[in-house]
């Protein structure tokens, strides 16, 4: 069920004017961030040397250690040769790179990595211009911006805390170097500004997300809750010498039975709101694998892929989908609670799909949480990554 409609009075004129007066200097400010990082941008650009020389290594890397399904699944979603394919992925291991690396050696500074919409070379955003030199003697493409990474993530963290009918949610956009409020109308977003306490030039309210829900678990195939509801196979884990697999928290609680193609189990740790993920038991086998559109996709590790990186989803709706990493430390604000640290995407889903595999290139990512739309008309989904699954249950990835 998506939230109630904000109730209560109406925005009066000033207020009104006072708001949109904000939101005009928000996008006079951003314009100029945004221009000053272009010129940037093309003054620090002229040398591929360095992007070139980390590329070639990871192609070579790469290559004959990428499944077809991923190839494939690549070229059909991006419209892209095997060659390019190649390419694009040696782009995305090296933004996966400097994503582990740059926050902590360029921590004063750093304000995010994406990978270009070209998937031509690696973006990071800085305060810093005497930083800017070392990152692109990296690989990088330095992008000059106002404010820093902790910056804008602690402005987020603030809005997390507020609960306001009609706000959906809130995100760090890296690139736009703001942070970008997801809400029904405007005095909706007014009202969780002023009572998170940020300024309102950090903040850009979109107004045209829709409001999210989970992806609710259906009667049907895959795998089964009670014998009654269905979700999603994640990615296989071991806890010791028990073998199962992480899924979405919304799907059951602990102590619920699972039965289907993954044998028999049960729930045995399970967080939403707060977190979307869980840990179930099953009697089958685990593999390395998850389905891929016409066979399987082999999981090597769980690296996570940069913003912009292609990524793709598995689930028992609708199956094999591709797209984008769009955010990450998504603050959904789902009917049933808020849910922290999602990873935003363009990949639809469908309900039913909950709890399934998200994998980038053959990179473990995540599991499905929720969005809007669907895989006729296409939409927004969000994951939860996996990594806090694995820590906070002591679990193991099975990998090949």
């Amino acid at each position: 069920m998506p939230p109630s409609s904000p109730g209560g009075r109406r925005m009066p004129p000033p207020e009104r004017h006072e708001f949109m007066k904000r939101q005009r200097a928000l996008a006079v400010t951003a314009a100029g961030a945004l221009l000053t990082a272009a010129a940037f941008t093309f003054a620090t650009s002229a040398s591929a040397d360095p992007l070139d020389a980390r590329t070639d290594e990871a192609r070579a890397d790469l290559l004959g250690n990428v499944t077809p399904e991923v190839i494939d699944a690549m070229s059909e979603s991006f419209g892209l040769t095997e060659s390019e394919v190649y390419d694009r992925l040696a782009v995305e291991d090296v933004a996966a790179d400097l994503l582990a690396s740059a926050p902590e050696s360029y921590e004063d500074s750093f304000a995010g990595v994406w990978v270009a919409d070209a998937a031509d070379a690696v973006m990071v955003a800085t305060t810093s211009e005497a930083d800017a030199a070392d990152l692109e003697a990296e690989g990088a493409t330095p992008v000059l911006v106002e404010h820093d990474l902790a910056e804008l993530e602690s402005a987020a963290a603030s809005l997390a805390e507020v609960t306001t009918d009609g706000v959906y949610g809130n995100y760090v956009d890296v690139k736009s170097n703001e942070v970008v409020l997801e809400a029904a109308d405007e005095h909706a977003a007014s009202e969780a500004i002023e009572a998170a306490g940020v300024d309102a030039d950090l903040v850009a309210v979109d107004l045209t997300a829709e409001a999210p829900q989970t992806f609710d678990v259906v009667g049907g195939d895959a795998y089964m809750i009670n014998s009654a509801a269905r979700c999603s196979v994640g990615f296989a884990v071991t806890q010791g010498d028990t073998g199962g697999f992480v899924s979405a928290g919304h799907c059951g609680s602990p102590g619920d039975s699972v039965s289907g193609n993954i044998g028999s189990g049960s729930f045995q740790e399970s967080e939403f709101p707060g977190s979307d993920m869980s840990w179930v038991t099953a009697s089958t086998a685990v593999t390395n694998t998850v389905n891929g559109e016409s066979g399987t996709v082999e999981v090597n590790d769980s690296e996570q892929a940069a913003i912009g990186s292609a990524i793709c989803r598995s689930g028992s709706t609708t199956g094999w989908h591709c797209g984008t990493v769009e955010a990450f430390d998504q603050t959904v604000n789902y009917a049933e609670g808020t849910v922290n640290g999602l990873t935003q995407t363009t990949v639809c889903a469908e309900p039913g799909d909950s709890g399934g595999s998200y994998i980038s290139g053959n990179s473990a990512q995540g599991m499905t949480s929720g969005g809007s739309g669907d895989c006729s008309s296409g939409g927004t989904t969000f994951f939860q990554p996996i990594g806090p699954a694995l820590d906070a249950w002591g679990l193991t990835l099975v990998t090949s």
